[in-house]
């Protein structure tokens, strides 16, 4: 257990923009900041950071909340989980209990294959430094490779022993389970006639973990370091519940906060490339690990930049297929460059053997637009042939035509007519011509898919707004920005004047906000009916009345998950409309502070008319039949629709 006093340090002291800014690039807008949701596949930004509330909103998936929702929303961390890691970003003392064998066993599976992972990654780094194989086998092998022990280190890199079982019988030792260690695929089990033959997967390979972008060890890969040329050279973990290849990119956990900060990307092949690059002083670097890159991995480097810089072998056969990769990249809207690196040659080999200097010098100098790139890679494979040139030129056309943006396609179509001295009107055909073929695919999907939208089409009806919903969240909106606020309110006293008319005459009182709420709402024995309000409610009036310095980020802590998010919704829904920086436009809009009172007690005022409307209905169902019966119910509809006029006259409504 993680003491209170801990978790509120922690949250006292994390802050939400520099968590979330390891994951995102946010850019300042306004008093917020703004970013591509993590979430979803979106071009527009619509997730915003709130500093000041310390809260985040998600508008494409829905999601918000504090910055331990953030982790366990993105991370799928558990609450402690995510208070851990917090902890070990603002070097905070927390008090770790080793886990139980009975509680690894009530640990939920996705969370048990995370304990197995992290333990296999101590184990192999164990092997690596205490043992005598380890050190003469494993560990030379780095040596050799030209990394230092920090490096090493840094990289949690490490050696499974030449044994079958050796990795796996220590793991079941230790109280881990064997159900866990086959689905994270560090154990291979195979059903015999005679009894169940379990091994280790990676069984006399050096061990490269591959973490999560917030450094959670997600699975393994392994290189062999004999001549076996049945076995591998480079074995992968399987696929699994937390770990799925091309979601993920080698070293992003060590790179993203250089990314953001250099804004570009290097994107290599190897486990060793990245490794060395770091090594050498450029940390900016991921892998895509020997897997063709996906559109998964291009949004995880796009949230944190627009730019990559693709970097290739010398003698890399697999040239063209890698372009496809380039295809990919400009899709997602982003902007490529390509290096390679001279014959011989790859990010590992050219960082060890050159200084950092002249590592960096190089990248700038031999660094080149994507269409320079394919341009002279293929115009020298087309050979003076003009069948072949023609293709080249068509294919160059095709990968401009996935650039999203109208005037980067041009800019790119008038170099490739100057490079391939071929005129811009005869390229802007050929673009115009892909584009009609993408359209008419589309279109052709779209009639697909309406044949299966014409069978709900009339089944769809106009959703209707539930107005007490809406009008008890602006309560608990008002109650979290403004509860502890000291306001002058005008009240409404219902009195009988000269004539005997029921009249409300204003009469000023200054009160607390969360005072004014809760007594008008007791007066008219009103109870908030969605249970998510209602509980919040309560919750916040007990804190707004006990605690003198009442903190919104506190309050969302203590809640549960799924109202923190709705909690966060609320108070970012301002954010999302904010008017910002129009002064220098000499337009002053109003500021919702300046009006709380009104803003108050018309809130109340609606509710009210809302409650007295659907009391008259009800009543009025209750008519039906003889007059003369109803006649107390008829003088009781007949007083609440004199209130409600009264009501709606202060709200300077006109009804019909």
């Amino acid at each position: 257990m993680i003491s209170k006093a801990t978790i509120d340090q922690v949250y006292e002291t994390a802050r939400l923009e520099e968590v979330i800014g390891d994951f995102v690039q946010l850019k300042k807008s306004g008093s917020s900041f703004k970013g591509l949701s993590p979430f979803s596949d979106e071009r527009t930004p619509s997730f915003m950071v709130s500093p000041v509330k310390q809260i985040w909103k998600d508008f494409s998936s829905g999601k918000g909340g504090n910055v331990v929702a953030f982790l366990m929303e993105h991370e799928h961390f558990t609450y402690p989980e995510a208070i851990k890691y917090l902890a070990k970003k603002y070097n905070i003392e927390i008090e770790e209990t080793e886990q139980s064998n009975e509680q690894k066993e009530l640990a939920n599976e996705r969370e048990s294959m995370y304990l197995v992972s992290e333990y296999a990654q101590k184990y192999f780094s164990n092997t690596l430094w205490q043992s005598e194989l380890g050190k003469a086998i494993g560990l030379s092998y780095f040596k050799e490779r030209g990394f230092t022990d920090e490096t090493i280190k840094k990289f949690g890199l490490g050696y499974s022993l030449d044994q079958w079982e050796a990795f796996t019988n220590r793991a079941l030792d230790e109280g881990y389970q064997l159900e866990f260690l086959q689905k994270t695929g560090l154990t291979i089990v195979k059903e015999g006639t005679d009894a169940t033959k379990k091994f280790d997967r990676f069984k006399g390979r050096v061990m490269f973990p591959i973490h999560s972008m917030s450094g959670r060890v997600l699975g393994f890969g392994g290189r062999i370091l004999t001549n076996d040329k049945k076995a591998a050279k480079y074995l992968n973990s399987p696929e699994s519940e937390i770990y799925h290849k091309s979601k993920v990119l080698y070293g992003i956990n060590f790179a993203k906060q250089a990314i953001a900060k250099e804004d570009n990307c290097y994107l290599v092949e190897g486990y060793t490339d990245v490794i060395q690059f770091h090594q050498r002083g450029i940390q900016n670097v991921v892998a895509s690990s020997g897997t063709a890159l996906t559109p998964d991995q291009i949004r995880l480097i796009n949230r944190l930049t627009k730019n990559i810089t693709v970097l290739f072998d010398g003698d890399a056969a697999g040239l063209r297929a890698s372009l496809r990769g380039i295809d990919l990249i400009l899709e997602q809207g982003m902007n490529v460059k390509v290096c390679t690196f001279p014959e011989g040659e790859d990010p590992d080999s050219f960082s060890k053997n050159n200084g950092y200097e002249e590592v960096v010098l190089y990248l700038q100098e031999n660094s080149k637009d994507f269409i320079q790139f394919k341009t002279s890679l293929l115009v020298e494979e087309s050979n003076n042939d003009p069948i072949k040139k023609a293709d080249t030129v068509r294919d160059i056309v095709n990968s401009i035509s996935k650039i999203p943006d109208q005037i980067k396609r041009e800019i790119y179509i008038q170099e490739c007519a100057r490079l391939m001295n071929v005129s811009e009107e005869v390229l802007f055909n050929t673009l115009a011509q892909i584009g009609k073929k993408g359209a008419a695919d589309a279109v052709k999907k779209v009639k697909q898919e309406q044949k299966a939208f014409e069978i709900v089409k009339n089944k769809q009806t106009v959703e209707k707004v539930d107005v007490q919903y809406e009008l008890e969240r602006k309560i608990i909106e008002m109650l979290l920005l403004y509860g502890n606020q000291e306001q002058e309110f005008e009240d409404l006293i219902l009195k009988e004047n000269e004539e005997g008319d029921l009249v409300l005459e204003p009469e000023s009182m200054e009160s607390k906000v969360y005072e004014k709420i809760y007594l008008d709402l007791q007066e008219d024995e009103i109870e908030l009916t969605h249970s998510q309000f209602k509980n919040t409610y309560y919750k916040l009036i007990e804190e707004l009345n006990e605690k003198e310095n009442f903190s919104v980020n506190t309050f969302i802590s203590n809640l549960e998950h799924d109202i923190s998010s709705e909690i966060s919704s609320i108070l970012m829904e301002d954010e999302k409309y904010a008017l910002h920086n129009w002064e220098r436009k000499n337009i002053y809009p109003k500021e919702k502070q300046k009006s709380v009172s009104q803003l108050v007690s018309e809130t109340i005022l609606t509710l009210r008319c809302f409650l007295i409307k659907r009391r008259i209905e009800k009543l009025k169902e209750g008519t039906e039949g003889n007059m003369e019966d109803n006649s107390e119910i008829l003088e009781e509809i007949m007083n609440y629709l004199q209130l409600n006029k009264l009501l709606n006259k202060k709200l300077n409504r006109v009804l019909s």
